[in-house]
């Protein structure tokens, strides 16, 4: 007898910095279609907007994001000169004292984040604790977030190892794995070139790259008729976003989601969370790209599943 039960759906939200608020649209888009996840993980930026949505808070996540301002984003940068280049305490503090930090194990759906220990490459999985030191362990972007010290071990961003975590779903049990994956469209437009306009591109990266002028200009050393290389920024940002991009390819090749959602945002840079509206609205329109394919799979199932 075939059975007839419900498919267990679960969300694999990826890393990807200020292009996760795209997060936050394919929540909404789900929620519209009538499609409810059964347990949620994620990565990185990922597991922020995870943790959210796990906690019940996404309504009031959303309505501070859409207040966010590069003003306020440079506000949660208590720059530190060791380990990173942000400590990422002003920021964890911000949502200790704005949304309760429940124990992982005690939020109203289930839910899990990836880090990656610092000394052995091991892959974490943060299934119980503190919510709030879940998520800033797996957001430990190296050499910009400081990592954190978990239970004896360094831990740092959970995209070294699993930038979009298909087999964290399975493993929570879900049947259909719907993936998120917001590095799919990055490859080749990273880095800004010169003659491009500086708008659609993150004013963070601009403002550094200034700094370097500034110092070619103090240190004739720097200084010479080349073109200014890029920012450390931009270097930084291109070089995770090649690992990522790769190792996203390889995971899902091997372990392949049930329905991968793909939102095109390459354009934005690492730091530009305060273009919230364009993310979400992308992350709705990616949903909208494969919802006919996601309504086929759940009406067939298991049947599609053999």
């Amino acid at each position: 007898m075939i059975s007839t039960r419900k498919p267990r759906i679960g969300l694999a939200l990826g890393s990807g910095s200020a292009r996760g608020w795209a997060h936050v649209g394919v929540l909404r888009a789900l929620e519209q279609a009538g499609i409810k996840p059964d347990l949620v993980c994620g990565t990185s930026i990922g597991a922020l907007v995870g943790a959210a949505y796990a906690a019940g808070e996404l309504d009031r996540f959303e309505q501070w994001l859409h207040g966010l301002r590069m003003t306020d984003v440079l506000s949660f940068m208590d720059l530190h000169l060791s380990g990173g280049v942000i400590k990422g305490e002003r920021l964890m503090e911000f949502f200790r004292h704005n949304f309760v930090d429940r124990p992982v194990e005690e939020l109203t759906m289930p839910f899990a984040a990836v880090a990656t220990a610092l000394h052995s490459g091991v892959e974490v999985w943060l299934r119980e604790g503190s919510t709030i030191n879940a998520v800033r362990a797996s957001i430990a972007l190296p050499a910009l977030f400081t990592p954190v010290d978990h239970e004896g071990q360094l831990l740092v961003d959970g995209g070294l190892v699993n930038p979009v975590p298909v087999s964290l779903a399975r493993a929570m049990g879900a049947d259909v794995v719907i993936a998120v994956d917001l590095n799919s469209d990055i490859l080749g437009r990273h880095l800004r070139n010169e003659h491009e306009p500086v708008t659609p591109f993150s004013e963070v990266s601009a403002w550094i790259s200034k700094l370097q002028d500034n110092l070619s200009a103090i240190i004739p050393a720097l200084a010479n008729d080349e073109p200014p290389p890029p920012s450390m920024l931009d270097i930084v940002t291109a070089s995770i976003s090649i690992m990522q991009v790769r190792i996203s390819r390889s995971r899902m090749a091997g372990d392949p989601p049930d329905i991968v959602v793909t939102p095109r945002l390459a354009y934005l840079g690492l730091l530009d969370f305060h273009r919230t509206k364009e993310a979400i609205e992308e992350g709705k329109r990616a949903v909208e790209m494969v919802l006919p394919q996601l309504r086929t799979l759940l009406d067939e199932f298991p049947s599609a599943r053999k």
